[in-house]
């Protein structure tokens, strides 16, 4: 079973704009997946699709098994937790602790169990020492921390976040990025948004790009350097391949896509080198 099953989703709103046209794509579970595309691709309003927010007009969606529909969505929503972009939209309440609270509470949790749940939740994110601050005097990538641990104290199974980077700085990104894969080690399903080709090199193991409302490429990060692919979209290679493409006399067969393959590359053309002169 998948955790997200897709099939010739399409979506219109009231204007006629065509959002989503015939989307069909399979997320396999504990996925760490990366959505991207221009602005106006799609990609918000396949967000809010897999949350249950919005139905299909056309084809059919499935979570863990389920179907989508008006009668299943409060229970899709159990089973997937969305993390809007802007935490203001999500974090109001009066505290912290009171905040993260109110989805258990809606899903009627007995109150042990309710704070059982968020202070674990509070603990992952790292903000359980800030429960009694109210919202308004938190940092903006502190309020991103609450809203994913409102999430988590829902246990979902499947972890949604539109553009969980936009509006932080380098730390603030980089603590998120460290939260990401936590989330994922706790064995969750986890898709996002984002325009940040580096971010989704480094940290997805599936891309799926959208275009004017439809799929334009789904698959592995090597898709983010598949330079037609790129262009389509109106994005750009990483900056790591960037460099690389620079040096044309390396005579690669792939561009690297991330530190982590540029180190072992260099690496490995360092004991060659090494090997060379000892002989």
């Amino acid at each position: 079973m998948n955790a997200i099953e897709l099939t010739n989703v399409t979506y219109k709103y009231q204007d006629g704009f065509n959002a989503l046209n015939n989307i069909t794509l399979m997320i396999p579970i504990g996925a760490k997946v990366a959505l991207l595309g221009p602005n106006g691709a799609g990609k918000s309003t396949l967000l809010h699709h897999l949350n249950g927010l919005k139905i299909p007009q056309e084809g059919s969606i499935k979570i863990m098994g389920t179907p989508l529909m008006k009668k299943t969505a409060s229970q899709i929503r159990q089973k997937v937790g969305l993390v809007f972009q802007d935490p203001d939209d999500q974090v109001f309440s009066g505290t912290v602790l009171e905040d993260v609270e109110f989805g258990p509470r809606n899903l009627k949790m007995a109150d042990d169990e309710v704070d059982e749940v968020c202070r674990a939740a509070l603990g992952n994110v790292g903000m359980l020492e800030h429960k009694d601050r109210p919202p308004y005097h938190l940092s903006y990538g502190q309020k991103k921390r609450v809203a994913i641990a409102g999430i988590l104290a829902m246990r979902p199974d499947i972890i949604i976040l539109d553009e969980p980077m936009s509006y932080l700085d380098p730390a603030g990104q980089d603590d998120v990025a460290g939260l990401l894969n936590g989330l994922h080690y706790m064995g969750k399903t986890i898709l996002l948004s984002t325009h940040d080709v580096n971010f989704a090199a480094s940290w997805a193991d599936m891309v799926v790009i959208l275009k004017d409302g439809e799929l334009l490429a789904t698959g592995g990060i090597d898709l983010l350097v598949n330079e037609e692919i790129i262009r389509k979209a109106n994005l750009h290679l990483p900056i790591i391949s960037r460099l690389f493409k620079m040096l044309p006399d390396l005579e690669l067969e792939t561009l690297p896509k991330n530190e982590q393959e540029a180190a072992r590359y260099l690496y490995r053309r360092l004991n060659e080198q090494e090997s060379k002169y000892s002989l």
